[in-house]
Formats: structure tokens, sequence, C-alpha cells
């Protein structure tokens, strides 16, 4: 993350003064880079304003915002600090959700997913899926065989996150790995659309069990109290569902019929 702490993080994002300095143009909602200072603090942020997000026909109008702090709390109550600091706040252009920025590497150590030639995948690599190129080029779409991108995996599916592409995987020049964009997520259907497929069927590590048992508790406690603030109370059901499935499961899930397994274009 940035040098500052999670606690100093969200009382930054919550009380800081936000100074809009441009729009990321490649979004398909309104999403403004910030600068934003609060007495001896100061940092960046994203800044993604209700009044400028996108309808959709499958989620409810004027969510996304909600669904993005949704996805921070979970993702605190694991530990594994996958989402950056989110919060929901008044801004410039109305209430949004406002998100710590995250400076990334730019060199081989920052590419955790990508597409290339088949004969170019690294062998500790997973293979998602084989594809033709522009060109007409065979290429294939695979990840690094990371635990850190093992930890969001679980998180998406716990999450029901319908757009986990490669570009949503932030890469800290310290190492630690972030996921962004979790506007389409806890929808109560099945909507898993990722990259991260190289898992798949694979059996849950004893800590993965671990941080869901706890997770199922936290979601019929404090976190479910919080979460249904932010989404609906029946996407909230849905949410302990699916973790429910995954530890009775006990292993990663397959993709579902009749719904895209892969976000397009992936990044």
């Amino acid at each position: 993350m940035s040098d500052l702490e999670v606690g100093s993080a969200l009382e930054l994002l919550l009380h800081g003064e936000i100074v809009v300095e441009g729009r990321l143009v490649d979004a398909s909602n309104a999403t403004l880079f910030c600068e934003i200072g609060h007495g001896t603090m100061s940092g960046r942020c994203v800044y993604k304003p209700v009044a400028g997000e996108r309808p959709l026909w499958d989620f409810p109008d004027g969510t996304l915002a909600g669904r993005e702090v949704a996805a921070f709390a979970v993702s605190e109550a694991t530990g594994w600090g996958i989402v950056p600091p989110t919060v929901l706040r008044e801004g410039p252009f109305g209430p949004g959700m406002v998100q710590l920025w995250i400076d990334t590497v730019d060199d081989d150590a920052g590419t955790l997913v990508d597409v290339m030639a088949p004969a170019a995948l690294p062998d500790t690599w997973l293979r998602v899926l084989d594809a033709l190129g522009s060109d007409g080029e065979p290429v294939v779409l695979g990840h690094a065989d990371d635990e850190r991108l093992r930890r969001m995996t679980v998180l998406d599916v716990v999450l029901n996150n319908a757009d986990r592409k490669g570009g949503h995987v932030l890469v800290e020049p310290g190492g630690a790995v972030h996921g962004v964009d979790h506007g389409v997520s806890f929808h109560a259907e099945p909507k898993l659309r990722t990259v991260l497929w190289g898992w798949a069927g694979e059996p849950l590590t004893l800590t993965e069990v671990t941080v869901l048992e706890a997770l199922r508790d936290d979601l019929l406690g404090a976190l479910g109290t919080t979460l249904v603030e932010l989404v609906s109370r029946h996407e909230v059901l849905a949410c302990r569902r699916r973790v429910d499935r995954l530890l009775h499961e006990s292993r990663l899930p397959y993709p579902t019929e009749g719904w895209p397994a892969i976000p397009w274009p992936p990044f």
C-alpha cells in the first residue's frame, strides 16, 4: 500500500480535502484521480462519484460505490489486505467511493497476468485460456502460480466478482498485491468472471479454510451488519452461502454454465 497504515489511510480518505487532478479515461464509469490532504497527512486517491456510474442491466442503479466499500470490508475481515482502503463519502461531485491510490512497479515483477505466445508462458505460470490474437496467431492467457494471486482468487469467489481483469491486479514496489474495481460484486446470482482460473478445482489450503471459517462467523456478526448498509440483505445472505459452499466443497470452483467465465477484454 502507501506508507500510510490502514487506520490513518481511512482517516485521510474520510476527512481529507479532495482535489480532482484528472480522469482515468479507460474506465467505464467516471473515475477521477485526486490529491487528498488532511492535517499533516496527504496522499492520492481514486474518486468514483455515484452520479458518474453507468447504468447496468443486472445491478441496481447507484449501488456500485457501496459494493466497492463492501469489498474492502470483506477483504479486511480476511486479514489479507487485498482491497486498498476504501470509503463512501461526499466528494466534489456528490457522494461516491474514495479509494487510496496504489503505486505500482513497471517491470516484470509487476506482471502477474498476461496474454502471450504459448511458447512464452513461463513454467511457473498457470494456463487459463488458449485463443487467437488480433492477427489470428495462437496466444494463451495465463497467470503466475503465486500465493498472493491465489488469495485474491478466494476473495473473488466470496465477493462473486464479475470483473476481475488483469489490469485490476496491482503490484506495489514492496511486493504487496492488490485488487481494485469491485463495483460489480455481491450479486445474489452466480456471476464470477475472472482471469484467475488457474487453480479451478484445486483443494483449499488449511490457511484458506481457517480464514473462511472465521469469515463465516464474521458475516453472522459485525461484518454482516456493516455489509447490509452497503448492499442488500439478500446479497449478504448470498455471500454467506458462497462461503458455506466453499467450505463444504473444500475446493476452488470451476466456471459455471450460462455466464461468461472470463471478462473481455481481459485487461
